[in-house]
């Protein structure tokens, strides 16, 4: 009773989903289109008894439509409590309640509600849509027919909210998730190059306070290695720090050996003529290392992948691209790829992946230098 309990007021305090802002242009555009469509349906429908007062109340509705994303419970309540009267006004009339096809736009109200609604939202929401279809279900004359339509559109709309939203979120969970990891392995690699340079600082310390000689050489090592550290924390100020591994942070050294012959085999080729930070060079590693897995394991026919490193004194580039046929569509971005654009995205710098122009498939990173150095 007490996990119901928790359930049902976790379900209640639910806040608003992201995103549910409005009015937008598109939802304008989109009661102009269904208010044509009204209006000719209107028209043309022998059924209609009261063609022109349907398409009237249809169109008075409609401007629900534009805040059914900020404010959806009353958006809900409004159209509920609009088309319930309309179908009483045709059983007080004696005529068979009838409304446009147009009105399916409608459906995207109760939709809203389960995709952007708060907790509360949602339960009185779908509480004032299941009293609305009933309701509009007994005026007609096969009320069981009626209520079974109703639950299947008005049902399926709220559904389709609900499942909608829960999918965007558990996405927005994995990217979290997907950040938060990449930022971990950042501090890492951060960990291990500061503390080499900090023990470069403590060697030289103790040098110059063993021999007054080499002061001055030991001050100029210590201002050069304190300015490398200082470098390195800009490139990565108040990332989530994990404990360190006890592997070394690789660099262009191990990048160099993901030359592998096979298969396919992996060509590199290194073209850095300045020196870049030992956190970018740790950047390009992370990135090569991404790309060559994923031509392996999804390239279709490939012959061979080639790893191309440019640097510059603006940045440092990777280009991993493989000859083989464009992999199949995936259901969503792999974790990987989001992984590699966030571990770049913190240094200042960006991906790219897609299609190569001589086919096959080609993953690309920039990180510029001057933000990193």
């Amino acid at each position: 009773m007490n996990r119901l309990r928790r359930i049902a007021i976790g379900a209640w305090a639910r806040p608003r989903a992201v995103g549910g802002e409005g009015p937008r242009a598109r939802d304008a555009i989109l009661i102009a289109g269904v208010a044509l469509v009204s209006v000719f349906e209107g028209a043309v429908r022998p059924d209609l008894e009261w063609p022109l007062a349907t398409a009237l109340v249809t169109i008075a509705i409609l401007p629900v439509l534009l805040w059914r994303r900020s404010a959806p419970l009353a958006s809900v309540a409004v159209m509920t409590a609009s088309t319930s009267a309309f179908a009483l006004a045709h059983r007080i009339a004696g005529i068979e309640p009838n409304a446009l096809v147009a009105t399916f736009a409608f459906l995207t109200v109760p939709y809203a509600v389960f995709r952007w609604g708060a907790g509360r939202d949602r339960v009185v929401g779908a509480a004032v849509v299941t009293a609305g279809f009933v309701f509009t279900s007994l005026l007609g004359s096969d009320p069981v027919a009626d209520l079974i339509a109703a639950v299947a559109f008005m049902g399926g709309a709220c559904l389709i909210g609900a499942l909608r939203r829960e999918r965007v979120e558990s996405r927005a969970r994995q990217a979290d998730s997907v950040r938060s990891r990449e930022r971990e392995a950042l501090a890492r690699d951060l960990h291990d190059t500061v503390a080499h340079h900090v023990s470069a600082i403590v060697i030289r310390a103790q040098v110059a306070s063993a021999d007054p000689a080499q002061v001055a050489e030991s001050l100029r090592v210590i201002e050069s290695e304190a300015q490398a550290v200082l470098a390195d924390m800009r490139s990565l100020v108040r990332t989530l720090r994990a404990p360190a591994g006890l592997a070394p942070t690789p660099g262009l050294e191990e990048l160099a050996r993901l030359a592998d012959p096979g298969p396919p085999p992996v060509d590199v080729r290194i073209d850095a003529p300045v020196a870049i930070p030992s956190i970018v060079a740790s950047t390009l590693f992370r990135i090569a290392q991404e790309g060559v897995t994923n031509a392996r394991r999804h390239s279709r026919g490939a012959k061979g992948i080639e790893v191309v490193v440019e640097v510059d004194d603006a940045a440092a580039r990777v280009t991993v691209a493989d000859d083989g046929a464009p992999p199949r569509p995936a259901s969503g971005e792999g974790h990987g790829l989001q992984g590699m654009a966030e571990r770049a995205a913190l240094l200042g710098g960006e991906t790219s992946a897609g299609p190569g122009p001589d086919g096959g498939w080609t993953l690309r990173a920039s990180v510029p230098l001057r933000g990193a150095a």
